[in-house]
């Protein structure tokens, strides 16, 4: 999970995500070219003779754009924090940021807010509308968090493009999850996309092993990495059954998301002061107020691109989402190397590249599925 405030990109066309409507239910205009819309005007503006399809072209470029900017400053941000040596304090000597489980809550602290603005604008009050009670969100909010604060970690010991390409293998902890949870039967044509996705993983995370690494270094890494899919798979498998038990329209994505972050908020604060990391993390930031800036920045632009995954799985659908966020991926790997200083060899380019091919191919495939379905 990409996004850290509460909900799971998703590649499936069946996501009670993509069934969502929009924030406010209200038609700005029944002209497709965007009627007196800020979009639709630039789009008049731009092609008066074809603004209906400008004005969609505008839209998408909108999508893009946001999708990208919030996600590659998220990822940025994410190794910033994790990876630089800041100024040493008595409970950070080595300069490091003491606390994952601070930037989790950095994170569930804004998208609590969010969430609470989005389903009072939409239901007209925050939890009377719920179906659900917030316990029935507890679960998944356990995992999210486990798979946020996995993911900080993480970073301390293998590389964002090792991350990164180690993310696209959690297909196969999502199917033993579907498995056990819902008994979902998956076609032979998913096991071998994960096999070949996990072939290339393991390709790229051997190849980018650098010379002078320790052993147990990069084992505590692969074990965050694995502990992260794993949980995020489960948040997203209980995700799709609280859907299934309360009713899609019962719960829209907006009220999951409260739900998930209205528990994860109480369950890393609770985290942060068993733990001692609050002092930990006061005294770092007093020491170095910039990071505090950092973390500020992280957490809008995790709000920031949750609301521009919605925008754009409504207006375009999960496929172009998919496609928009895949390109993503490959872009943080490209800024992470360039901006930090990872190496990547041929052989690992070509792991990535069997990695990434899958996933294009999966998007085709479901394509032609959709279309055949239409």
């Amino acid at each position: 999970m990409d996004k850290d405030t509460g909900l799971n990109e998703s590649n499936d066309a069946d996501d009670p995500k993509c069934q969502m409507k929009p924030l406010v239910a209200k038609e700005m205009s029944s002209d497709s070219s965007g009627g007196n819309s800020l979009l639709g005007r630039l789009a008049l503006w731009l092609c008066p003779k074809k603004p209906e399809f400008c004005f969609s072209a505008t839209k998408f470029m909108a999508c893009f754009v946001g999708l990208q900017a919030s996600y590659l400053t998220w990822g940025y941000m994410q190794e910033l924090i994790m990876t630089t040596t800041f100024n040493p304090t008595d409970s950070a000597p080595d300069g490091k940021f003491p606390s994952a489980a601070f930037c989790v809550f950095s994170n569930r602290f804004l998208a609590v807010i969010v969430a609470m603005i989005a389903v009072k604008i939409k239901h007209g009050s925050v939890f009377k509308a719920n179906k659900a009670p917030l316990s029935a969100f507890t679960p998944c909010a356990i995992s999210n968090t486990v798979s946020s604060w996995s993911q900080y970690a993480s970073l301390k010991y293998v590389s964002f493009p090792v991350q990164t390409v180690f993310k696209s293998s959690k297909i196969i902890p999502v199917m033993l999850m579907g498995k056990v949870l819902q008994d979902i039967v998956y076609p032979r044509t998913q096991y071998v996309e994960a096999f070949f996705i996990t072939i290339g993983v393991a390709i790229f995370s051997v190849s980018s092993k650098s010379p002078d690494s320790e052993n147990t270094t990069e084992t505590i890494g692969l074990l965050f990495m694995i502990c992260y899919i794993c949980s995020d798979s489960f948040t997203s498998q209980w995700q799709h059954r609280l859907y299934n038990t309360y009713g899609k329209s019962n719960i829209d994505p907006y009220q999951m998301m409260l739900g998930v972050n209205s528990n994860a908020i109480i369950i890393t604060t609770i985290g942060l002061l068993v733990s001692g990391d609050y002092a930990r993390v006061y005294e770092f930031l007093l020491v170095n107020p910039h990071v505090l800036i950092y973390n500020i920045i992280t957490a809008i632009t995790s709000a920031s691109g949750q609301l521009c995954i919605y925008y754009t799985i409504k207006e375009f659908g999960p496929i172009v989402f998919t496609i928009i966020m895949t390109v993503r991926q490959m872009f943080s790997i490209c800024i992470s190397s360039i901006v930090f200083g990872h190496e990547i060899d041929l052989v690992a380019l070509l792991g990535a590249s069997l990695v990434f091919g899958v996933l294009f191919y999966q998007i085709r495939r479901k394509y032609l599925a959709k279309g055949g379905r239409a």
